[in-house]
């Protein structure tokens, strides 16, 4: 498994496979090709990446990157790339027509790049290859999950964390403080601001409630406002762990060593799904993003509520075993509906699985592992039209 500086990226919004890498990859090729003298650019955006690219304004971020006047985008979404669904052509012209450089290159969730017969872009440092071996190796050594990455990543991975929890709080503040509605053309309005100031006036239940789906919508609508957010595992399912993590501090007083241990152990979660199944919602479905998300989630509840790994490992297969199967859905291809929402109700969530699972002793049936792997094949059985085309589902019957 790579480093969590390869799952938790820094970036803007709405969506880290349809906006984050596709603008890295464009990024790349101009850096790869200065001096050239190339003059045009022609960018061919495959499948999934030109069915919703619009909804997902990939078109702005690779021209932001390249130029928007030099830059033609050529939308292909029945180009049918076995590899991934996310594919681009980038080919760089020179001022007699020339053609001067071509890259093909995949967005396979999460802002990672790939490339056919180049699997990674940088070593695995983690020698676990699964939940299991993770849970396993820290029950053995007698110390908690947080430790197994420190292990591998070194001390200099709290700082990093540090700077990944600071920026998740600061898209809750924004989203928190905003009104409106978001871009895009549903005029869909901001409800964070309002759910806040209501939850706090209710009774405890309430409360708990209205102040997770608060927390949820804010890092969510920052990120369809194509405002800065942390990918967890992606952008669109990026209001999971922040409305978590921001609502446990509050209720249980964690400390923000704590808090950075819980993000660490989400982490993990995290990237056994990358290395054995997929974090991409056009490979595998929204069970892919919201779903992990909430994995994630969970797990760190269950720690910041005193859990052991083993329940910490339950916590995240109970968070992830009730999204198998959820599609990938978003109406005029926006990462508004039903994704925002996806995000409060999988925060909600993920606090009940981190509470089921320290009230047990962490033993169960179905490991994390084996719904991993279980997403995977549900993921490509699924009909494509499930798989953030915008073709099927509720963007089908929801014009607006």
């Amino acid at each position: 498994m790579k480093s969590l500086k390869e799952l938790y990226r820094i970036g803007r919004g709405p969506s880290s496979s349809h906006t984050m890498g596709p603008s890295f990859v464009a990024a790349e090729f101009l850096a790869a090709t200065k001096g050239l003298g190339a003059v045009r650019y022609e960018v061919e955006l495959r499948d999934s990446l030109a069915a919703t690219g619009r909804g997902h304004f990939t078109d702005r971020a690779v021209k932001d990157i390249l130029g928007a006047k030099r830059t033609k985008i050529v939308w292909k979404p029945d180009f049918g790339d076995k590899f991934h669904p996310n594919g681009m052509r980038i080919t760089a012209f020179g001022d007699d027509g020339a053609k001067l450089a071509e890259r093909v290159a995949y967005s396979v969730g999460g802002g990672a790049i790939a490339e056919k017969g180049s699997e990674a872009r940088q070593k695995s440092i983690y020698r676990h290859r699964s939940m299991a071996e993770i849970v396993n190796a820290a029950t053995r050594a007698g110390v908690p999950l947080w430790q197994i990455v420190e292990d591998a990543e070194g001390p200099g991975i709290w700082g990093f964390l540090k700077c990944v929890y600071s920026t998740m709080m600061a898209a809750v503040d924004r989203g928190l403080a905003a009104d409106g509605v978001l871009p895009g053309g549903l005029r869909l309005p901001r409800k964070a601001r309002a759910i806040y100031l209501k939850a706090k006036m209710q009774s405890e239940s309430m409360r708990r409630t209205g102040l997770l789906v608060a927390y949820a919508h804010a890092a969510s609508e920052e990120n369809a406002s194509l405002g800065e957010i942390v990918t967890a595992p992606t952008c669109g399912s990026c209001g999971v762990l922040p409305a978590v993590i921001r609502y446990l501090h509050e209720s249980l007083g964690s400390s923000e060593i704590e808090l950075l241990h819980a993000l660490a152990v989400a982490g993990l979660v995290g990237n056994v799904v990358k290395r054995n199944g997929s974090i991409s919602g056009a490979e595998v479905g929204c069970q892919g993003e919201v779903g992990v998300a909430c994995a994630m989630a969970s797990a760190a509840a269950a720690y910041l509520m005193g859990g052991s790994p083993r329940q910490c490992e339950c916590a995240a297969e109970i968070g992830l075993e009730h999204f198998l199967g959820l599609t990938c859905d978003p109406v005029k291809g926006l990462v508004q509906i039903p994704c925002i929402e996806r995000n409060a109700l999988a925060a909600t969530r993920a606090v009940v699985a981190g509470e089921m699972s320290v009230l047990s002793d962490g033993a169960h049936i179905v490991s994390f592992d084996t719904v991993v792997k279980t997403m995977l094949e549900t993921g490509h059985d699924l009909p494509r039209l499930y798989r953030e085309t915008s073709v099927g589902g509720l963007s089908r019957f929801v014009r607006r």
